[in-house]
């Protein structure tokens, strides 16, 4: 076998490929041999059909066969010899007849990882964000915690008004005729919501328990049932019931409730959530805006074959989110095309700088101890409150234990070069004004 190599990109090769006769000769031999055992040929028992008429009834089957394996054997042959990194299957692009005592020949492209170089790491100067504490976020958060306490109940209140559940009984009318699906008894309704149609709500305000009256409205156009769109309407609506949202006092007792034993125990461990959320975000900026230098300052190409593996990874993570949320991409009015769509350069950078990341490890010879996995899987069982037996059990099969081990190269590269950088803290202004606010992006 004779193969040539030819460079198509940095991340793309051409192969090409003669297999001698000899070899074609011995492989056309053998299908004819396998296939003439379980042949069923009209007028013939199995296996005792002559050669020619084998040959005239399972030519195309043995072509098959026989390109299959002159092409995997002569393929995966070329790549452990010359050291090609394949990361995709080869795509025949030529190839010639198969004919007995010819040499057959084809030509293959195949994507490889580039092998990248990268200059200009060190020595960066970047902008980090300063942390400036804003207690309303502490007050915010506080409110929303008692709003979703809250629990309804029947108000002592003679009136309506917005914000109020109340329970009705209503029956539309069009041209005075009641149309269907126009009726119900007992039905809950918050005044302010907007669930009904437009206009509704707004005239129950003011009613008391007991009261009858007749609500006019227009159907919108574009409603749903064409025969009601854009007609006005006449509802007949009894308010039997008024509630409200009644929200728990905010207090030591509430603070109880999450299992603290103050406001002020509460209001503390609120604040340390909150700062550890924002330092988390500020370093995660911090090391997008170093990647991104590294990769302006070096220009690459990356093969498709990874870009498409890093959408399906972004696709499944953000499909099993949603479904944590009882959620799915289509609710979001987006499929599996728009998604890849929309965040396809994000994808291409995401790949640019895992090639960033491995190269400056490799020339740097910086790698991941064994030893420091135990350390890693104490902070990870300490960060999500985890038994620590629980989680080296998670990360105890040999893959999940790798990507442990990349996880933890990666992390010893980034402070790498950020100790090699020279960071100024400035404030969120800023940094937007210098254009490095990633934040918005």
């Amino acid at each position: 076998m004779n193969v040539t190599i030819e460079d198509i990109s940095s991340v793309k090769k051409k192969l090409s490929f003669e297999v001698a006769a000899e070899t074609v000769d011995v492989e056309i031999e053998k299908a004819y041999q396998k296939i003439t055992k379980t042949a069923k040929i009209k007028g013939f028992r199995p296996g005792k059909a002559p050669r020619s008429v084998v040959e005239k009834y399972y030519a195309p089957q043995m072509e098959e066969q026989v390109l299959g394996r002159l092409i995997n054997d002569s393929y995966f042959k070329a790549l452990v010899e010359h050291r090609v990194a394949a990361i995709t299957d080869p795509e025949i692009v030529e190839s010639s007849p198969l004919q007995k005592g010819q040499i057959f020949t084809y030509q293959a492209h195949v994507e490889i990882k580039p092998e990248v170089e990268i200059k200009n790491y060190t020595g960066l100067t970047l902008q980090k964000e300063k942390f400036e504490a804003d207690p309303k976020v502490i007050d915010d958060r506080l409110d929303e915690m008692v709003a979703g306490r809250a629990h309804l109940q029947t108000t002592d209140r003679d009136a309506a008004q917005k914000g109020d559940h109340v329970v009705i009984d209503f029956e539309g009318f069009v041209d005075k005729v009641a149309f269907e699906g126009g009726k119900a008894e007992g039905h809950q309704l918050e005044l302010g919501s907007g669930s009904f149609i437009p206009g509704f709500e707004e005239q129950l305000e003011g009613m008391t328990r007991g009261e009858e009256r007749a609500i006019e409205v227009t159907f919108p156009e574009a409603y749903g049932n064409k025969e009601l769109a854009g007609k006005p309407a006449v509802f007949n609506v009894r308010l039997h019931e008024i509630k409200e949202n009644v929200a728990p006092e905010l207090n030591d007792d509430f603070a109880k409730g999450f299992g603290l034993e103050s406001l002020q125990e509460l209001r503390e461990k609120l604040d340390e959530n909150y700062r550890t959320q924002e330092q988390n975000r500020i370093d995660g900026d911090l090391r997008e805006r170093l990647i991104a230098v590294l990769i302006e300052r070096n220009p690459m190409e990356v093969p498709e074959a990874m870009v498409v593996s890093q959408l399906d990874y972004m696709l499944g993570n953000i499909r099993n989110r949603l479904k944590q949320q009882g959620m799915s991409l289509e609710m979001m009015g987006m499929n599996e095309e728009s998604f890849k769509q929309m965040y396809r350069e994000t994808a291409v950078s995401q790949v640019k700088g895992s090639l960033v990341m491995e190269a400056v490890a490799r020339q740097e010879n910086i790698k991941a101890d064994p030893s420091e996995i135990d350390d890693k899987l104490e902070e990870i069982a300490k960060m999500s409150n985890a038994p620590l037996d629980a989680v080296k059990k998670h990360y105890a099969p040999e893959e999940a234990r790798r990507g442990l081990l990349a996880q933890v190269a990666e992390e010893k590269v980034m402070q790498f070069l950020l100790d090699h950088s020279t960071v100024e803290e400035v404030t969120k202004d800023q940094l937007a004004a210098s254009g490095q606010d990633r934040s918005k992006e």
